[in-house]
């Protein structure tokens, strides 16, 4: 069975241990991209979830893995909250899944 991880600053992924997530904590970018490598390399991860602040650092160490059939890379607001990367990353998965924006349109 596969597990689900998470990856960011303590405050961030604690609580989602309770749910039975894996959590690894990094204390900065540099360790988030470790954690990142280690769990796609393990192949026990169908999910991981990764906190926008690092996600926004290590955009072309995700677009690495983009392709794979596992594990989905997903991004979360941390506790300072959204900065919309994570909301601009899923538009452009959409698109390039359907071949046009079908979402957020902007009604100006």
């Amino acid at each position: 069975m596969y597990k689900i991880g998470i990856i960011g600053e303590r405050d961030s992924v604690l609580g989602f241990m309770a749910l039975g997530f894996s959590v690894h904590e990094a204390e900065n970018a540099s360790e988030a991209e470790e954690a990142l490598h280690a769990l796609v390399k393990s192949g026990e991860y169908a999910v991981i979830f990764l906190v926008e602040h690092y996600a926004e650092a290590l955009t072309e160490e995700i677009a690495k893995y983009k392709d794979l059939p596992l594990p989905a890379i997903t991004v979360i607001p941390g506790s300072s909250g959204s900065r919309g990367y994570g909301m601009a990353a899923i538009k452009n998965a959409v698109e390039r899944a359907v071949g046009a924006d079908i979402l957020f349109k902007d009604d100006e």
